[in-house]
């Protein structure tokens, strides 16, 4: 009986302690919920000197990321209004009609290129929110920052992005 009952204790022991780690956990979570959101100057600029991706950064970089998807937003909902409002292809000459068609299908590339890019920057701002953002996806290195404030959506370091891009030509010329 008596060795039973060293073994309940050191049951209860361990369980304890754990309960102790997870409270220590909750306390932290708590806060850092009651620090709040930072707040960074509209001319803040993130600097080599601080921890890589800190919460300054992420802020930074998620202002910009929004602010450049309303603009691209903005953007191409002005020239689908507009596009439609303009229309030569009723015109009777026919250089007119192909003028039409060509600004049409170039203007129309434009959007799509937009589009494709305001899809990339929400999957940046998920990274964001997943805390991988300015880490390489395929070597989890940092980016860097220079690199991602030159193209915020940047998923890989310069060396990883050059081994994607050869690739996509080597299966390209295949």
């Amino acid at each position: 009986m008596a060795k039973t009952s060293k073994v309940k204790k050191k049951v209860t022991k361990s369980k304890t302690k754990s309960a102790h780690k997870t409270k220590s956990k909750a306390a932290i979570k708590t806060k850092e919920i009651n620090k709040g959101p930072i707040k960074i100057s509209k001319t803040y600029i993130p600097k080599d000197t601080e921890k890589y991706m800190c919460e300054k950064h992420r802020v930074f970089f998620r202002m910009k990321l929004q602010e450049w998807r309303k603009e691209l937003v903005k953007a191409n909902n002005e020239a689908l209004y507009n596009g439609g409002m303009d229309d030569n292809s009723i015109s009777a000459d026919i250089v007119d009609q192909a003028s039409s068609y060509t600004d049409k299908n170039v203007e129309m590339k434009a959007i799509n290129r937009q589009i494709k890019l305001i899809s990339e920057i929400d999957k940046a701002l998920m990274r964001i929110k997943d805390e991988t953002y300015g880490y390489c996806l395929d070597t989890a290195e940092p980016i860097g920052l220079k690199r991602l404030m030159a193209r915020p959506v940047a998923k890989y370091t310069i060396a990883a992005q050059e081994k994607h891009e050869k690739d996509e030509k080597v299966h390209a010329d295949d």
